[in-house]
């Protein structure tokens, strides 16, 4: 019983440990889904700042305690000319005892109109990493030319074209993926035309659901291998400030600098916290 409760003990100290870390780290700071993009009362608040953070966990007890938790967070400033500074950072974590078996995320800053215009340029810098998959680190940096189709109460959709550049770093041992060779590593530059649609619906006071699609192909020789990469989600209200978060998405590329698997996706379930 002694060890039961010091278990639990050092159990609930993790927890409370990771949980405050991660709501932090994300305030203070997913792949590209914005809940401005989403079909809220958000971006029709007349204020100069909004918040949003996304949070989920679990523990799970096998050979060691493993834990996992997923973070997004989004600061947005309303500027004049109904213009918007977006900061987000999204993160995911998996721990097996001491042992990070999962770390990738991302933090994007991106500067906008704020669903006012019918044609805006949508400009915007990112860096990112993934050891899932080897990606040490990526820098981007780009614009898309956003344009509005639909901006009513209730629903939206958006379509984009642009380009941007992008700067990688991937490694991995290779034990991850059975690969043969001990040690993979490549650094590569260069320059992708983006396209993009998003949607939103609201169902009713309760119920809304969004999605974004982009379809990146290299400017190069190797064009025809494009990255696409799918975000869907639904929001289900259970206060004015607390939600139930359901999220699918995946990346599929064809153009990967390491020999490892085209597709990766991910489902992802949560809690959202709105300010």
């Amino acid at each position: 019983m002694k060890r039961f409760l010091e278990m639990k003990k050092v159990l609930l100290k993790r927890f409370f440990l990771i949980v405050s870390s991660s709501f932090l780290v994300g305030f203070n700071t997913f792949s590209q889904v914005l809940n401005v993009d989403r079909e809220t009362e958000t971006d029709s608040i007349k204020k100069s700042y909004y918040g949003v953070v996304d949070i989920d966990f679990s523990a799970d007890k096998q050979q060691n305690t493993i834990f996992s938790i997923n973070s997004k967070a989004e600061i947005g400033r309303f500027l004049k000319k109904d213009l918007i500074l977006i900061l987000i950072n999204s993160a995911q974590m998996i721990l097996n005892g001491n042992e990070s078996i999962e770390n990738n995320g991302y933090f994007q800053l991106r500067f906008r109109d704020n669903d006012k215009r019918k044609l805006f340029p949508d400009s915007y810098a990112q860096y990112q990493w993934n050891n899932i998959i080897g990606m040490q680190q990526r820098y981007i940096i780009g614009s898309n030319l956003r344009l509005n189709w639909i901006e009513k109460k209730g629903s939206d959709l958006y379509t984009g074209i642009g380009g941007f550049y992008e700067n990688e770093i991937w490694e991995t041992d290779g034990s991850a993926f059975e690969l043969a060779d001990t040690n993979y590593r490549a650094v590569r530059s260069l320059f992708r035309l983006n396209t993009t649609i998003k949607f939103a619906k609201k169902v009713n006071e309760k119920i809304d659901f969004s999605g974004i699609n982009y379809l990146q192909f290299p400017v190069n020789n190797s064009f025809k291998f494009p990255r696409w990469f799918l975000n869907f989600q639904i929001n289900m209200l259970i206060t004015n400030q607390l939600s139930f978060l359901i999220q699918y998405e995946h990346n599929y590329d064809l153009y990967r600098p390491l020999p490892i698997d085209d597709l990766y996706y991910s489902l992802t379930f949560g809690l959202k916290i709105q300010f």
